[in-house]
């Protein structure tokens, strides 16, 4: 399925659905997750993405699962992945088995 809307950051909704709504602060959090508060600015800032090992630690501290942050995080690169892209310069391959001559 192609969009031309940017699906959101994975750092936006854990500012605002996750930290903000719940009137914590970027420092509380990372001191919660074990992560340096600058990492975690980053992620909240969109300048960096949620790792997996990250996600599990989202998922025990918020209370949802891991595959949700690994989702967000994944379904954000892949679309930009795929706007930038130029599939007109890659070679298709076929499914046709190959023919081996003897040597």
């Amino acid at each position: 399925m192609k969009r031309n809307l940017a699906p959101v950051h994975p750092g936006e909704i854990l500012r605002e659905e996750y930290i903000q709504e719940r009137g914590l602060t970027i420092t509380e959090v990372a001191k919660g997750l074990g992560i340096a508060r600058a990492n975690l600015s980053a992620i909240v800032n969109e300048r960096a993405g949620i790792s997996p090992e990250l996600a599990v630690k989202l998922s025990e501290a918020f209370g949802n699962s891991a595959q949700f942050w690994v989702n967000l995080q994944k379904n954000y690169e892949l679309w930009h992945a795929e706007k930038k892209v130029n599939r007109a310069v890659i070679q298709h391959f076929s499914q046709a088995a190959k023919i081996i001559q003897p040597a």
